[in-house]
């Protein structure tokens, strides 16, 4: 018998819509989103620039657009979701599971009490981990509240392994948790990287790529400060920067008072991020542990390219194997974090690559949707029980 899942996030998310279509091969999905966003949204969720992304975001899964009543949509407050619909659409569904990807919207509470009233099974899939968390006050107001919090869901979708820490720190029973790793379209990023690959001239310096917002938490200047770490021990390197923000001034200066080449390509969207991968030979990201995943780093390994990272970002323990992935370096230590790419820089990509391909089945949008179903299955079968 087909299994029936619902699935309501906040809006059409790129990292999503490969899991859906994954979800939707193996059972019977409906998406339900909780606001439209625009392009100025985008922006002011922090891209920099305001834009759509260019690719197709709703086929392959049955979807919905839900009314959103509050009085100042968006999603970057609690109430900017507001989708009472959900209660109805949850009571006559006859899901045999519910998912939500995290709390921090008041839609997704309302869908947690349209479950639990309508007997099925809740889960959610966020990838918070404990590294970076606030101390004194706010964090024993967590420990209180937080078992609580957890507790309302039958079940918890733990992307990675320092999620799942999270998840266990506060109270959370092995027997309520499943793995749904964090992914990107895998097979879209290594067909259009190789095909990009093939057409692209080989450059002569070594390509060091930065993917992301030009903000202080993605500690963009703790690469440039690297690379000019590099450039004076006599490295061939090029900087290539894509992304917006406002720190590109300042990283132009520093590059230019270091001797290094930099290329700033501006926001990048998903259509032709591939061949910008391609073109690199390393991806890093020095980012803080507000990073809780990283999923450029996934992009990158998609197509083939090893990645530096902190120690901070989420994705370390889960996707970099030394000296065969890529490179660990600590928060903020700028000399570590040139010596980490130096080395990747010297790794061998015919080894390389079948290493990175062999990672992405693991993390890779058909394991997170059979993590959801087993998730689902298990619960329900718990509910028989009862």
């Amino acid at each position: 018998m087909t299994s029936r899942i619902g699935f309501l996030i906040s809006h059409p998310i790129q990292y999503y819509a490969p899991i859906f279509r994954a979800l939707a091969e193996r059972c019977d999905l409906t998406v339900f989103f909780a606001h439209r966003q625009n392009a100025e949204q985008q922006a002011r969720a922090g891209y920099g620039v305001a834009f759509d992304w260019d690719v197709d975001l709703l086929s392959g899964y049955e979807s919905r657009f839900l009314t959103n009543v509050s009085q100042s949509p968006s999603t970057s407050s609690f109430n900017g979701c507001n989708t009472p619909e959900i209660a109805e659409a949850i009571r006559s569904g006859g899901f045999d599971g519910f998912v939500v990807p995290g709390w921090s919207l008041r839609s997704y509470w309302q869908a947690v009490r349209a479950s639990r009233k309508a007997h099925v099974p809740v889960m959610v899939r966020g990838d918070s981990q404990l590294a970076g968390q606030r101390g004194g006050v706010a964090r024993l107001v967590k420990q209180t509240v937080f078992p609580a919090l957890l507790r309302q869901f039958d079940g918890c979708l733990y992307v990675g392994k320092r999620n799942r820490e999270y998840l266990e720190h506060y109270g959370t029973s092995g027997d309520r948790l499943f793995f749904s790793p964090h992914c990107v379209d895998n097979d879209a990023f290594a067909a259009a990287s190789a095909v990009a690959r093939q057409e692209g001239a080989a450059a002569g310096s070594r390509r060091v790529l930065f993917v992301g917002r030009l903000v202080d938490d993605k500690r963009p200047m703790d690469l440039v400060q690297a690379a000019v770490r590099l450039a004076a021990a006599g490295k061939d390197v090029e900087l290539v920067i894509a992304g917006a923000g406002p720190l590109q001034g300042d990283l132009a200066e520093a590059a230019r008072a270091g001797g290094v080449d930099v290329r700033f390509l501006g926001f990048v969207n998903q259509s032709k991020l591939p061949a910008v991968y391609a073109a690199a030979d390393v991806v890093v990201l020095p980012s803080m542990a507000r990073e809780t995943w990283g999923l450029v780093v996934n992009e990158a390994m998609a197509c083939g390219v090893p990645a530096v990272v902190s120690d901070a970002v989420g994705c370390g323990p889960d996707l970099i194997q030394p000296r065969a992935t890529g490179a660990v370096a600590p928060l903020g230590d700028v000399a570590a974090l040139a010596a980490a790419i130096d080395g990747v820089l010297a790794f061998d990509a015919r080894t390389t690559r079948p290493r990175l391909a062999e990672l992405m089945q693991i993390y890779s949008p058909e394991r997170a949707a059979e993590g959801v179903l087993e998730a689902a299955a298990a619960l329900a079968a718990r509910n028989r029980i009862k």
